[in-house]
């Protein structure tokens, strides 16, 4: 199995990232501001807590976008008001030839948007789509993988895209990939960006969308209601947590690297094989010599490993989590199911990984005896 997984900033990129962040949080908060718990309400002249503006001035600036906008309803909720600033019912969007994310493929599906597929490894053949289709409205590009084969580059994609037609508007999913490497979508050319903040430590249901003005102008439009804005309170929380993602997450990523290269070299006996890959979060691929993952991840949790997600990679979620291979890699693949397991070591160490999964397929082993 050959996988093609993101690359990580390394743990000292994610310290500069870590200054950067509180470099310019100084430059739009007074000290006493960063040490109150925000404000609340629909402020006169703003349309929302004047806290909740000052945190998106900061993320404008810390990611250098012209502005920067939160939403409720997570990384969900921020790519459907992504798609409402610049889609209408029957607009056509290019997606890659994958299993859409099953909530990306609900938004789609409910706002009846048309998706026309093509390969983005192939880019004359990404070319002559568009060129086929004059009536595109936008693009669809999901930062992580959508399938186990995914390998095109995305900043390229995004190159290539622009040089066709550059009037089209181009949004990324960036769930799982901000905040672990270089650059989101709208860094490098991107319309629009989309991710969640419950991924990176914030609070539940708060996303972000980053990028062009005139775009973000038009979902604040949509979200005039007060019940519709994101509180004071809540912004700090996310910016708290966004703080913290970025170191966080390096050390994660590096006990992967470790991870992966111990287990590809017999540390657990039963496992064929491991490999990296974005799915959608960069986690460690387990596939075993006998089809026994169900039974795996039935004895993991009884020995101290989480057996399903909450935000993934929320801040609730420390302990490893022993999971299915995501529902987008099983949609190409569904024999998975039966022989791999995804892990993310989350906030745990490489022994506590081996130490789980070793006794794990040791009970699986002897319950199918």
């Amino acid at each position: 199995m050959q996988t093609s997984p993101l690359k990580s900033i390394s743990l000292e990129e994610a310290q500069q990232r870590q200054f950067l962040l509180i470099d310019v949080i100084t430059k739009h908060f007074r000290g006493d501001e960063i040490l109150s718990l925000g404000d609340l309400g629909v402020v006169k002249g703003l349309n929302k807590p004047i806290y909740t503006k000052k945190v998106e001035e900061v993320l404008a600036a810390f990611f250098g976008v012209e502005r920067a906008k939160l939403v409720r309803g997570a990384g969900t909720g921020a790519l459907r008001y992504g798609f409402m600033s610049f889609l209408k019912p029957n607009d056509k969007i290019l997606v890659h030839d994958a299993p859409i994310y099953p909530t990306s493929k609900t938004t789609i599906e409910s706002m009846g948007i048309i998706p026309i597929a093509v390969d983005f490894h192939n880019q004359e053949e990404v070319k002559a789509v568009i060129a086929a289709h004059p009536d595109l409205k936008g693009v669809l590009i999901q930062h992580t993988r959508q399938q186990i084969n995914d390998h095109y580059d995305f900043a390229e994609i995004i190159e290539v895209i622009q040089s066709v037609e550059p009037s089209l508007t181009i949004i990324t999913d960036d769930n799982y990939a901000a905040m672990k490497v270089d650059q989101i979508g709208a860094q490098i050319g991107a319309d629009l960006s989309t991710f969640s903040l419950f991924k990176l430590l914030g609070p539940e249901g708060v996303g972000l969308i980053a990028g062009k003005a005139n775009l973000i102008e038009k979902i604040e439009a949509f979200n005039y209601s007060g019940g519709s804005q994101v509180q004071g309170y809540e912004a700090l929380e996310a910016l708290r947590g966004l703080i913290y993602a970025p170191v966080m997450l390096a050390i994660q990523a590096g006990v992967n690297e470790r991870l992966v290269k111990q287990l590809n070299h017999g540390a657990v006996s039963g496992v064929k094989s491991a490999f990296l890959a974005n799915a959608q979060s960069k986690v460690l691929l387990v596939e075993f010599d006998e089809p026994i993952a169900e039974q795996v991840l039935l004895h993991a949790n009884e020995f101290g490993a989480a057996p399903n997600p909450v935000g993934a990679e929320s801040k609730y979620e420390f302990v490893p989590m022993f999971y299915k291979v995501s529902g987008t890699f099983l949609a190409s693949d569904p024999s998975l199911a039966k022989k791999m397991i995804r892990i993310n070591p989350l906030r745990s160490g490489v022994d506590t990984v081996i130490r789980i999964l070793t006794l794990s397929i040791e009970q699986a082993k002897q319950r199918s005896k």
